[in-house]
C-alpha cells in the first residue's frame, strides 16, 4: 500500500520539461483520455486489447510514464528491457500483483496504484453474489429467459435465507471492511481472518470478530468471502484440504483473485455438492473459463466487473493523472507503492 515518503525514495523523483510521454495499455473513459491527451504526449490503446508483449516492450523503452492494468505482466524481463527515461509505472486499478516491484526499484523506477476508488464498488458486487448464490436468483432468472417457469411453488427454487449465518471475510482491508458494514444489515455474523487484528473499536464499529485461525473460519463459515491480494503466500490459500473442511451448505464468494482458489478442487467440491454452491467474478487464467465451472447450476460467474463502475474508472483515472503530474513536476506521487522497497 502507499506509505508516507522515505527521504531515499524522493531521490527516485525527477522533473521532466514539457510533456511526458506516456503510454495507456488499455482504452479507459473518453473522460480520462482526453484529460491525458491535453497534459500529456499520450499513446492510447484505442481498440483496447491487451497489448501484446512487443507493443509493452516498446512502450518501455520510449516512455517516460507506463499506465499498464491488471491484464498486463509487468514482470522483471520486461522491466530490465527498459529505456532509460522510464521513470513511473502508474497503474490503473489498486492492486499490484501484475508488477514486479523489487525490479522496479533495482532499477530506480516509481509504481502507483489507485487506491480506495473501487472498495464500495467490489463490496457492493459482493453483497450481490453473497445474496444471488444461496437464494439462487440466476437459477430463477433462467427459468425465465428459458420459458421454464410453471408458476409460483412452495417447494420451487428453494435457497437459504442470509439472516442468522455466519460471514467468514478472509482479508480485512478497505474491501474486507466495507463487505462487513454491509453484511451486518443482512444480519449476517462477521468473523474475519487477517494478518493483523484491527483495533478494537474498528471491529466494535464493524460488528467483526477476529479469528486467528484460518482453518478454523474456512470450518465454521457459512459464507466465505475472500478480500487478500494474490501472493507467493496466498497462492491457493483456499486449497483442496481447506475446500474439504467447508460445511455441506457453505458457499464461498470470490471478488478478488481467481488464484487465491485452487479452481480444480472448488469445481471437484462443486460437482460433487460436498459445498452449497460459490459466486466467482475472478478466474484462475482470465479471461478463460473452465468450462466444467459454466456447466455448473450451483454458481453465480461474473466476468470480473467488480469494479465496473462508472464513477470508480473516472476516479481511478483521475488517481493515474495526479500520480503522472506529480511525477513529472518532481515530486513524489501520492500514491507511491513501496512493497519490495529497500
Amino acid at each position: 500500500m502507499s506509505q508516507h515518503a522515505r527521504p531515499q525514495d524522493l531521490r527516485l523523483t525527477r522533473r521532466i520539461e514539457g510533456k511526458p510521454r506516456v503510454v495507456v495499455t488499455r482504452r479507459l473513459l473518453p473522460e480520462t483520455q482526453q484529460r491525458m491527451a491535453d497534459l500529456f504526449d499520450v499513446t492510447l490503446n484505442t481498440d483496447d486489447r491487451p497489448l501484446a508483449r512487443e507493443a509493452l516492450l516498446a512502450a518501455v523503452r520510449e516512455a517516460h510514464v507506463l499506465v499498464p492494468t491488471v491484464t498486463d505482466r509487468i514482470d522483471a524481463e520486461l522491466i530490465a528491457a527498459a529505456g532509460p527515461n522510464l521513470g513511473l509505472i502508474a497503474s490503473f486499478g489498486a492492486g499490484t500483483e501484475h508488477i514486479d516491484l523489487a525490479a522496479a526499484r533495482a532499477r530506480r523506477i516509481i509504481v502507483t496504484n489507485t487506491p480506495g476508488v473501487f472498495t464500495d464498488d467490489t463490496a457492493d458486487m459482493t453483497m450481490a453474489l453473497i445474496i444471488s448464490v444461496p437464494r439462487r436468483l440466476t437459477d430463477g432468472e433462467r427459468e425465465i429467459r428459458e420459458g421454464t417457469w410453471e408458476g409460483w411453488s412452495p417447494s420451487a427454487l428453494l435457497g437459504h435465507r442470509l439472516g442468522g449465518k455466519l460471514l467468514g471475510i478472509v482479508g480485512m482491508g478497505r474491501i474486507g471492511q466495507a463487505v462487513a458494514l454491509r453484511a451486518r444489515a443482512f444480519g449476517l455474523a462477521v468473523v474475519y481472518h487477517n494478518r493483523h487484528r484491527l483495533p478494537h473499536a474498528l471491529e466494535e464499529t464493524l460488528g467483526a470478530r477476529f479469528e486467528p485461525d484460518l482453518d478454523k473460519l474456512v470450518q465454521d463459515a457459512d459464507i466465505l468471502s475472500l478480500h487478500c491480494p494474490h501472493t507467493a503466500e496466498t497462492h491457493h490459500l483456499i486449497d483442496a484440504r481447506r475446500i474439504a473442511m467447508m460445511k455441506r451448505h457453505a458457499y464461498v464468494v470470490n471478488t478478488a483473485r481467481g488464484e487465491l482458489i485452487e479452481e480444480s478442487a472448488l469445481i471437484a467440491a462443486l460437482e460433487a455438492k460436498s459445498i452449497g454452491g460459490a459466486g466467482l467474478d475472478v478466474f484462475a487464467h482470465e479471461p478463460r473459463v473452465d468450462a466444467r465451472l459454466r456447466a455448473l447450476p450451483n454458481v453465480v460467474l461474473l466476468p470480473h466487473m467488480g469494479s465496473s463502475t462508472f464513477e470508480g474508472r473516472l476516479a481511478s483515472g483521475d488517481k493515474v493523472i495526479a500520480n503522472i503530474r506529480f511525477w513529472a513536476d518532481g515530486h513524489r506521487p501520492p500514491d507511491q507503492v513501496f512493497e519490495g522497497w529497500a
